[in-house]
Formats: C-alpha cells, structure tokens, sequence
C-alpha cells in the first residue's frame, strides 16, 4: 500500500515539475510557429496545473479569434518560465500585451500598478460590475503613483484559499472521525501531535509526522499558511489606510507568539526535518506519500490530484476548514485573486480589452475555472450555481466553498508595499531561523519587523 502512495506522490511530483520548469521544449515548438511582427497582439499564460485548464484557454482564445476575425499570438509558459521571462520582458520593455500569472498577484502586479506600468481596465469592469464579488474588485483596484488616481489596473480571474487535508482512514484506525477534530485553534494542533504518537505504533506508519507545514523561506506556502496564524492571532499589520501598525505593542507581542507556534511545530518534532528546505511542492508529495497525517495546502491541489481514483479522493483523503481563532470567532480566510493585466506599453490596448471582455463572459471564464479541477474558485457568484459547484456533494469542494464565503483579500491591497514583504518571503525567513535554532522567537520577530518597515520606507 504504501509503494502504491509513494508511486501516486512521485507522479504528482513530476506533474508539478513539469508544470513549474520542464516546459522549455513546449515554449520552444510553440514561439517556432509564431511570427515575431511587433504588431500582433501577444498574450502570455500561465499553464495549468492540469491539462484541462491549458485547453481551456487555447480554446477561449480560438473561439475569440474566430469571432473578432483577429489574431492571438498566445504563448503557455510554466510559472517557473513565465516569472522569469515577464523580468526579463519588464527590464528591456518589450512586454506582452496580456499576461496571466498565477503569483503575480503576489509579487508583481501591485509594483506594475503603482509603476505605472499596467493599462486601466477600468472600462472592461465597470459594465460588468455587478456580477463580480466585492472582495475580487478590491482586489484589483490599485493606485496609480504617476497619475495619483486609483483605478482597476487588473481583471480578476480566480481565487485561492488556504485548505486542511488530512487521511481519513488513519483517523479511523485510531477510533476518531471528522467530528473529533478540535475547532479551537491550539487544541487543533494539539490534535495532530497527538495522534502522531498514535500512528507510530502502527507498523505501516511509525515514521508519519502529524504535521505536514512548510518551513522554508523558499516556499511561498510558508507565508501563505503563516498569514492564516496571524489572522488566528488577530493582528491587522496595517489599517485601513494600509499604514503599518508594527510599533503597536500588542501586534509585536503577537507576532512573536504567532512565529514561535507555528515555528514550534517543527521544532517539536511534528513536521518532517526537511520542512526547513521545503519548495512549493514538497508538502503535497510529503502528504501524498503518506508522511504526514495533515498538510494545510493554498488549493485543492492535494485532492484533486488524486481524482482518477476514486477510492483515494472519496474515502480517504478529507477536506476540512481552519479551526477558530484564539479570541473563538470563526476563521476568516486570506484569498489570494489571480489576475490578468494589459501593459500600459501595449500597442495593443483595444484588442487586449476586446480579449479580456470575451474571457470575462460567464460562460467563457466559468469553463476556465472549472478546467482548473476546482484548484481555483469563481470569482462571479453566478458561476457558483453552475451544478459543478451548486450543492456540491463533493467533499472537498463543498467544504471549500463554504471557507470562501468568509474571504478576505491578502495585506498587499490594503498597501501595495506589503507585496514586496511577500516576494522576499519576509515571514518564511522568520520560521526558518527559528526552526533551525538560529533565532529565538523574539529575534526573529524583530529582524521581520525591521525587515518590513525598510521595505515600506524605500517604496516610494
């Protein structure tokens, strides 16, 4: 059985691999058959995680193509690729028209916002408004510093949560069921660490960690999951005004409570010890290998790897929401909206937003969505009556859906500043000095506060 899980682990494993850096040979054959004209309206896109969201886009874009009678030179990049070829692109300004990016939410569209550097696309969301959630607009709506104006600079697409997963039928085996998880945030943990001695006598499992949390500063899953703490904790790092909060006494207090549990887990002995050198992958196949009772992962990504079989994403991997917070008040959930963008540089503005007002029709970007095997969620409450999704008796999807009806969106839309903490991994770094005994709690809460207040003070 285990063999059986090991080999279920490497194939996704290599399926990711494929997806974040084996794509070269693909972008090759495809920019072979392109023209290299100046004028042709570029899109570049990030490729799916699965095949099916991949097509759904060369679709989208035929179908586009046909109706308007234009051409799309569209080009599907790897998101190891993309990143590095946007840079690239960025730096000797020859940019493509459209880009999608799975982490430029994070880490770059805020700084092309505020650049100047992105086309309002204000004119493709205000006819269509009313069919966006709230918390997707917000999302989108940045500040321009060369014109001092605030404006849609982006289209959302999608949203991504963070998700607990762990094995069932390894409850089972201890007596317990869903039921039994704790929804009060320490003993939930509690929980896990527990049940990792449990697990050790048995013969198949006796080297199975209760926790399967990344600890790396590599790792942007590492600031993904630590977001989700301080959230528990209750610290708001900025105000409504998106002005930094780090002097206030409690909110450091906090912070190093929040760095020194979530760090502690590993140094524990909960979390496997390679944690500490964790990419983005690494949980998944730690926990599709059966080395973890429990990963918390942003998507769905885990079970629905585990599709084809049946058995597996049915019956024995779970689904279940973040526990409470400390104070008792259900979990807000960080959302993280993925989004595409029209350069300010393009020459091809009007086709741009001709090309983004035909994805965003309902029937167009619900097909997209759906391509990506509920790994990312609609962005429109309409798609949700879709029966894909409508009284979903799926349970992974139907406990996610309802972890999106409490969303927040991510700091960086309260100060675009805040996305460099996140490129940098500013909270990864943290955890990871402390993990690694390199730091106390308190050490490495003031080196990230430090860290952070520079990089607030050199934004501008």
């Amino acid at each position: 059985m285990l063999k059986r899980f090991l080999s279920l682990a490497l194939l996704f494993a290599l399926a990711l691999g494929l997806t974040l850096g084996l794509s070269n040979c693909t972008n090759q054959s495809l920019n072979t058959s392109q023209t290299s004209d100046s004028k042709e309206f570029t899109i570049w896109w990030n490729e799916g995680y699965f095949p099916e969201e991949t097509e759904a886009i060369r679709k989208i874009v035929g179908d586009w193509e046909k109706a308007s009678g234009k051409k799309a030179n569209l080009t599907i990049y790897s998101e190891k690729d993309l990143a590095r070829e946007v840079n690239n692109a960025i730096a000797n300004n020859v940019t493509p028209d459209v880009l999608y990016s799975y982490s430029a939410d994070f880490n770059l569209i805020p700084r092309l916002a505020w650049d100047g550097k992105l086309a309002d696309v204000s004119d493709v969301i205000e006819p269509i408004k009313d069919v966006f959630l709230p918390s997707a607009l917000s999302a989108v709506s940045y500040q321009n510093n060369l014109t001092q104006k605030r404006g849609y600079f982006a289209i959302p697409i999608a949203q991504q949560a963070n998700h607990i997963h762990y094995w069932q039928d390894l409850l089972k085996q201890q007596g317990l069921t869903k039921a039994d998880i704790p929804k009060d945030w320490n003993r939930f943990w509690q929980f896990w660490q527990a049940l990792q001695a449990k697990a050790r006598a048995n013969q198949d499992t006796k080297q199975i960690y209760g926790l399967g949390m990344p600890m790396s500063n590599t790792a942007t899953d590492t600031f993904f999951q630590f977001e989700y703490f301080l959230e528990a904790y209750g610290l708001k790092l900025l105000d409504q005004q998106g002005q930094l909060q780090l002097d206030q006494p409690q909110v450091r207090q906090g912070i190093v409570a929040a760095l020194k549990q979530y760090a502690d887990l590993y140094k524990t002995g909960f979390v496997p010890p390679k944690a500490v050198e964790w990419g983005d992958p690494d949980n998944n196949v730690s926990f599709l290998s059966r080395g973890v009772l429990m990963s918390a992962n942003p998507s769905l990504s885990i079970p629905v790897s585990q599709k084809q079989d049946q058995e597996i994403y049915l019956n024995k991997i779970a689904t279940v929401g973040f526990p409470n917070k400390l104070s008792g008040a259900p979990m807000d959930y960080k959302v993280a909206l993925k989004q595409a963008v029209i350069f300010e540089s393009s020459t091809q503005k009007q086709a741009a937003k001709e090309f983004l007002t035909y994805l965003t029709k309902p029937e167009n970007l619900g097909a997209y969505i759906q391509g990506s095997q509920a790994r990312f969620f609609p962005v429109m409450p309409k798609l949700l009556d879709d029966p894909f999704w409508k009284k979903s008796k799926d349970p992974h999807i139907s406990v996610a859906i309802q972890q999106f009806s409490r969303a927040l969106p991510f700091p960086h839309t309260l100060n675009p500043a805040y996305s460099q903490v996140q490129l940098q991994n500013v909270w990864g770094a943290a955890i990871q000095s402390i993990a690694r005994s390199e730091a106390s709690p308190e050490q490495a809460a003031e080196t990230a506060i430090a860290k952070i207040k520079q990089i607030f003070a050199d934004w501008k």
